[in-house]
């Protein structure tokens, strides 16, 4: 189904961008023509390159993995590279975007051939003509969520333990739905599994998600999101606030309850989180967050551990603005876990685990 998506868009985009212009319209000249055709395609994409430097260890003592972007630690590496198509109608949309880099590797790990690297592969349809009502299909955005695999997009560098452990993509089919005054958002999802683009073996029923967004006004922006499927129940709640055009406030919370072979009840995790950010103009912003992931039970990341991946942590992190698309960002990190869970730099188990993390972020 995806490949047959990826080759309509590329079908599409030859179509449009091959018309004679005289096709178009016989009055027109070859100029006009081309503004037309920008306007039916948008082209954009994304560049970020960081340095990663450990105290300790990237991973657990045991290889568990828990962080999904920026992997790769001292030396210079790509996170997120990617290009990206979109077209807009009155009454249809589409995406391709494809990509490359650290963030690619560790999210698609599982996913095969050409499917490694769509970030986004998607078309839709306006149902109503009054309406803002719209079905989708394809790869898409996740649901789930404030953060994105997009850092430039993020009020931190780094992603916080709830996004690098819930998906930032999903497959399937979508249908959304905003009031005519914007303030509420509506979604039901029916997707393949829990970040995936095939249906993985055994799969015996599709996944199921749900979308509630309110904004009662400029200032707030409350979330509601859940997932559903093959055993598992996750819900993702968060509330934004800005205060002023300074200072705003995010708080979040993750909660996911897994259905264990042999077991009569399900076991579960959550994953608080709180970020600050400040803004002192156009060019220089900061944001600090505190987090905490308690997974008792090794259901998503497993340690062997007594407490197995249960702790907190904290950042800071500064973003100048170079200039209009291009960005430096730089972070440093604590992460304090209840079991010695990480390496220090003599291979010996440590509580403890402290990072610095720049980035440069390129887009157009």
């Amino acid at each position: 189904m995806y490949y047959r998506v990826t080759i309509f868009f590329c079908i599409l985009a030859k179509c449009i961008y091959g018309q004679n212009p005289d096709s178009l319209h016989e009055s027109v000249n070859t100029k006009r023509a081309d503004q037309l055709q920008t306007k039916l395609i948008n082209l954009s994409g994304y560049a970020e390159l960081y340095y990663h430097q450990n105290e300790n260890g990237p991973t657990t003592g045991n290889g568990g993995v828990y962080a999904y972007n920026h992997a790769v630690s001292k030396k210079p590496a790509v996170n997120l590279l990617f290009i990206k198509a979109s077209l807009n109608k009155e009454r249809f949309r589409a995406n391709l975007a494809l990509g490359a880099g650290s963030y690619m590797r560790s999210n698609y790990a599982n996913e095969k051939g050409v499917s490694k690297h769509i970030l986004e592969s998607n078309f839709g349809w306006k149902l109503s003509a009054r309406k803002n009502w719209w079905l989708d299909i394809g790869v898409l955005n996740s649901h789930i969520g404030f953060e994105s695999a997009i850092g430039k997009d993020c009020w931190t560098l780094s992603r916080s333990l709830a996004a690098d452990n819930s998906p930032y993509f999903e497959t399937g089919v979508k249908t959304t739905y905003i009031s005519s005054n914007n303030q509420w958002l509506f979604s039901g999802l029916i997707l393949t599994g829990w970040q995936t683009i095939g249906i993985s073996t055994g799969t015996k029923a599709p996944s199921f998600g749900h979308q509630i967004q309110f904004r009662p006004d400029s200032k707030w922006v409350l979330n509601s999101s859940s997932f559903i499927g093959e055993g598992r129940f996750f819900h993702n709640l968060y509330a934004q606030y800005q205060l002023n055009n300074q200072l705003g406030f995010t708080a979040g919370l993750d909660i996911g309850f897994q259905k264990m072979a042999g077991l009569t009840h399900s076991k579960s995790w959550h994953t608080p989180v709180m970020m600050v950010q400040y803004i002192f103009n156009e060019q220089l912003k900061m944001a600090f967050r505190a987090e905490s992931f308690r997974d008792p039970h090794g259901i998503l990341v497993f340690t062997g551990t007594p407490n197995q991946f249960v702790l907190h942590g904290f950042s800071v992190n500064a973003d100048y603005s170079i200039a209009r698309k291009l960005l430096w960002r730089v972070e440093l990190k604590q992460l304090n876990s209840k079991d010695a869970i990480f390496t220090n730099h003599n291979s010996m188990p440590s509580f403890s685990l402290f990072s610095a993390i720049t980035a440069l972020a390129f887009s157009f």
